[in-house]
């Protein structure tokens, strides 16, 4: 019997004391709580950021984007504009070079008019060939679009004609054309060349 009862003390004495580990264990285990629970205290407690507040925090972080659809509409106005003028442009370069060659054949018509009118026999072959190629020349102008324009007896319209004398008139009054020296023309509704005109200053005394 004491043989026995020695041996269980010696069981007794080589069982390792677990309850200080336990509490060790227990006091570790506490220690991880409070530091679970402190890293919980730190974030708050705050909600996620929504879906509307993150892309409102990127659209103020991102500078601002240009328009694309109204450059887009500026350039095209831009180019519709562009193309107008160029074909304005175009068309004044065009008439403007029809004007200077229209206008050298001027005093050649002025020519053949006053020959015709200081001509003594109209019936005079020499005469009616001059007056063929005199109607041919207004034709071709007219073509063109050049015309004559009356001025004898009108207004002074100072925008078409040029006043190269005032003088006394017993047959116009004051203020009209008396003697047209050089005849006006008109190109596609723009002056060619102006009229040189007398002006009636009233009937003489």
């Amino acid at each position: 019997m004491e043989g026995t009862e020695e041996k269980k003390v010696e069981v007794e004495a080589e069982k390792p004391e677990t309850t200080g580990e336990t509490g060790a264990s227990g006091a570790t285990g506490d220690s991880a709580g409070e530091a679970t629970s402190a890293a919980n205290g730190e974030t708050g407690g705050e909600a996620p950021a929504s879906s509307e507040q993150l892309r409102a925090s990127e659209s103020e972080s991102k500078p601002d984007e240009p328009d694309w659809k109204d450059q887009y509409a500026r350039l095209m106005a831009d180019f519709d504009n562009f193309k107008k003028r160029t074909a304005r442009d175009r068309e004044d370069t065009y008439r403007y070079a029809e004007a200077d060659i229209l206008g050298d054949i001027l005093p050649t018509v002025d020519n053949l008019a006053l020959a015709l009118e200081k001509a003594e026999d109209a019936e005079n072959p020499f005469v009616k060939g001059v007056r063929l190629v005199y109607d041919a020349l207004l034709k071709s102008l007219k073509e063109h679009g050049a015309e004559p324009f009356d001025s004898l007896g009108k207004e002074l319209d100072t925008e078409r004609m040029e006043a190269i004398a005032h003088l006394p008139s017993a047959d116009v009054e004051e203020g009209k054309i008396s003697n047209e020296v050089k005849r006006g023309w008109m190109l596609k509704g723009k002056v060619l060349r102006a009229a040189q005109v007398v002006v009636s200053s009233g009937k003489p005394g």
